[in-house]
C-alpha cells in the first residue's frame, strides 16, 4: 500500500462512516475499508476510559479503515464508560470505577469478539490501545493471541515487569506512542522501555517508541488540534501507527 495517510481529525459526528454492530454478543463500533482490503485482517480497537461511544474514537476507527484496515472498537467496558463530561468537570469516583473494570470484568468481551471474528475467517489480529486500552493490548500479546501490538500513552502498566514479560514472552511487535507530560507512563518508564526492549534504542526492527514533545497523556486521541503540538502529535501518532501495522500485520 502506498504510503500515504487519511484522517479527518474532529470531525461533526456527522461525517461518522462506521457503525454498531454486535459480533459475538459485543457491542462494537466497526470501521471498514470502501476499497478491497485484507479480510482476514482486523485491528482490535480497546478504547480508554471513555469507550466506544466518544466520538473522537469513532473517528480514528473511521481513519485506520480509511487506510485500508477494517477495524473493530470493542466495548470491553460493559456499556460502563466514564461519561465524556468528566473531560471537563471533577466529581467522579474513578476508582470505585476502577473496582468495576477489572480484567475478569472486561477481557471476557474482547475474547468473545476475536472468537467471533476468526469463526468468520480473519488470521491476523493487530491491536491497538489507548490509555486504559494499552493493559489489554500487553495482556493479548502476553497470551500470543495477537501479531502486532501498539500503545499510546498506556496506563496500568507495572514498570519494569510488564515490559520485561513482553521481552521474555510476547512475539508481536510492539510500537509505543509516548509523550513529555504522562504521569502513567513517564520519561522513566519510557526510558525503561527503550533498554528492555529496544536494547537500549529507540527504535529496532520489532520495537519503537515514537515520542511527541509537548504532549500530555491522552494526545493521541484527544490531543486540543488548535495547539500545533498537541496536533502534531495526534496526527504524528496515527501516522505511526499506521505504519506499524502496514509493515507488520
Amino acid at each position: 500500500m502506498e504510503s500515504t495517510f487519511l484522517f479527518m481529525h474532529n470531525a461533526p459526528d456527522h461525517c461518522l462512516k462506521g457503525k454498531i454492530e454486535f459480533i459475538g454478543g459485543v457491542r462494537c463500533y466497526v470501521g471498514t475499508p470502501s476499497e478491497e482490503y485484507a479480510k482476514e485482517k482486523v485491528i482490535l480497537f480497546l478504547p480508554d476510559i471513555f469507550g466506544i461511544d466518544l466520538i473522537n474514537a469513532q473517528l480514528l476507527v473511521d481513519d485506520f479503515a480509511r487506510n485500508g484496515f477494517k477495524t473493530v472498537a470493542i466495548d470491553y467496558l460493559n456499556d460502563d464508560p466514564i461519561p465524556s463530561t468528566t473531560l471537563i468537570g471533577p466529581g467522579f469516583d474513578f476508582m470505585s470505577w476502577l473496582l468495576r473494570h477489572g480484567s475478569e470484568q472486561t477481557r471476557p468481551n474482547i475474547d468473545k469478539v476475536m472468537t467471533a471474528l476468526k469463526e468468520q475467517g480473519v488470521t491476523g489480529f493487530g491491536a491497538t490501545g489507548y490509555c486504559f486500552g494499552g493493559r489489554y493490548c500487553f495482556d493479548l500479546a502476553f497470551d500470543k493471541a495477537i501479531n502486532v501490538t501498539v500503545v499510546s500513552h498506556p496506563t496500568l502498566l507495572k514498570i519494569p515487569e510488564d515490559l520485561e514479560k513482553y521481552r521474555d514472552a510476547a512475539e508481536a511487535p510492539l510500537l509505543i506512542n509516548s509523550c513529555t507530560v504522562d504521569t502513567r507512563f513517564p520519561l522513566e518508564a519510557q526510558a525503561a522501555a527503550d533498554q528492555i526492549l529496544g536494547g537500549g534504542k529507540q527504535f529496532t526492527d520489532n520495537y519503537r517508541r515514537e515520542y511527541f514533545d509537548g504532549c500530555r497523556h491522552g494526545f493521541a486521541v484527544r490531543g486540543d488540534l488548535s495547539d500545533p503540538k498537541f496536533k502534531a502529535g495526534k496526527e504524528g501518532s496515527f501516522k505511526a501507527t499506521v505504519e506499524f501495522f502496514r509493515k507488520h500485520l
